[in-house]
């Protein structure tokens, strides 16, 4: 099997499949739901259109930013009815517009409907540049959202902040190395994916009547594993082009 047989069995793998059990977890949570049944519906319309996007993006394909433009708005606005006021803060003020900025940063290398984008990879320095960035705000985030946090009681350490805070870092970073057309950026949506999932299972452990909360969990499930093979793909779209060596005549 070639490798553009390989992602295009992958590719409907990720979509059908995130399609089909979004369906399932809907029409179960919609019937046992006694409210918010509009936004268990949203919700799961924003989760399909963020497989697509998700699913572009590891192909290295500009139509990534259209339905990502849909899949942030609507998420935004689910994390403002989940009380994580972290992660919608992050995607309507800054995962919306930089759809517009890492579509035109894209047409820039290249991309288009039908080309892939010019990935590149990060050098020593900036990795030290973005890790330092990384953890000063992860600590910042952190203790910003717990003392707006009023939903649990006092803990040592609050796993649903500190959740919220990783993934509002690591959506961070990831998306500006995303707009950007790094490699890199896979490393940071791993984590992402990691720390929503666990997030949002927190989520429905304190508030089991939070329906939309279970559409998230399989969403990022689905971008988990799209993600390691977006790490796969950009991994080989970054590598330097070889050099001709010509031979004297």
């Amino acid at each position: 099997m070639t490798e553009k047989q390989f992602n295009k069995y992958f590719n409907a793998f990720i979509v059908i499949g995130m399609a089909v059990v979004t369906v399932l977890v809907t029409a179960i949570k919609f019937r046992d739901a006694e409210n918010g049944q509009w936004l268990l519906l949203i919700s799961a319309f924003g989760s399909l259109m963020g497989v697509l996007s998700t699913v572009l993006s590891a192909n290295g394909r500009i139509l990534t930013f259209l339905f990502g433009l849909i899949d942030v708005t609507i998420y935004g606005a689910m994390c403002l009815a989940g009380a994580r006021y972290g992660n919608a803060a992050l995607h309507l003020l800054y995962f919306l517009p930089m759809q517009f900025v890492g579509f035109f940063q894209w047409k820039k290398r290249g991309a288009d409907a039908k080309k892939e984008v010019k990935a590149r990879r990060l050098t020593g320095k900036q990795w030290m540049l973005y890790g330092g960035v990384f953890l000063a705000g992860l600590v910042i985030a952190y203790f910003v959202l717990l003392a707006m946090d009023k939903n649990e009681a006092a803990d040592v350490v609050k796993w649903l902040v500190f959740m919220d805070a990783f993934s509002m870092m690591c959506n961070l970073v990831g998306q500006y190395l995303l707009s950007t057309a790094y490699m890199e950026q896979w490393y940071f949506w791993i984590g992402v994916n990691i720390s929503t999932i666990i997030m949002w299972v927190l989520t429905l452990r304190h508030d089991p009547s939070s329906a939309y909360a279970t559409i998230y969990v399989v969403k990022y499930s689905f971008y988990l594993i799209n993600s390691f093979n977006g790490l796969r793909i950009w991994y080989n779209l970054s590598r330097p082009a070889p050099t001709t060596v010509e031979g004297n005549n």
